[in-house]
C-alpha cells in the first residue's frame, strides 16, 4: 500500500501490523477476529466481508481493525454492545478521530490507549498518516450485577 491510496478513499482495509498484534494477543488471547479477510485474519476464527461481521453474534475475546471508512461508527457500536450487552471483550484498533461522535458515543465509555507514533499497516511502504489507539471494551461489574 502506498502513501497516495493512504490518503485516498480507495480502500478503508487496513491490514493490522503483525508484531503489534502479536503483543496485544499476549495479553488478551484472542479467539475471533471480527472483521478480516482470509489473507490477513488475525484468528483461526472470523468473519469476512461476505459474513458481515456486523450481522454476527460476537462472544469470547474478540479482535477488531474495522473499515476505516464512513461506517466505522457501526463497527464501534457492535463492539461497545457486545462486551455491555454479551459479556464479549472487544479489542479495537482505530484511528483516534476523538472528533467525531462515534468516539464520544463509544470509545469514551471504553479503556483508550493511544499508539505512539504512526502504525505501518499491512505491505505499506510508509507510515499511515493518522494516529491510532487502541479501544478495550469489556463486561464490567456494573453490568453484570446492577
Amino acid at each position: 500500500m502506498n502513501a497516495g491510496l493512504m490518503f485516498s478513499s480507495e480502500t478503508d482495509m487496513w491490514a493490522t501490523p503483525q508484531d503489534f498484534f502479536d503483543r496485544l494477543n499476549i495479553i488478551f488471547r484472542f479467539n475471533l477476529d471480527v472483521c478480516a479477510l482470509p489473507d490477513n485474519a488475525k484468528c483461526e476464527h472470523y468473519f469476512t466481508p461476505d459474513m458481515d461481521g456486523l450481522a454476527q453474534p460476537w462472544g469470547g475475546v474478540c479482535w477488531m481493525n474495522p473499515p476505516y471508512g464512513r461506517g466505522i461508527g457501526k463497527w464501534v457500536e457492535k463492539a461497545y454492545r457486545s462486551a455491555k450487552d454479551n459479556g464479549a471483550t472487544v479489542v479495537c484498533l482505530l484511528p483516534a478521530r476523538v472528533d467525531t461522535r462515534w468516539w464520544h458515543d463509544f470509545c469514551a465509555k471504553g479503556e483508550i490507549h493511544f499508539v505512539k507514533g504512526r502504525l505501518k499497516f499491512g505491505a505499506a511502504k510508509d507510515n499511515a498518516p493518522f494516529p491510532n489507539a487502541v479501544v478495550v471494551f469489556r463486561p464490567t461489574l456494573s453490568d453484570v450485577f446492577i
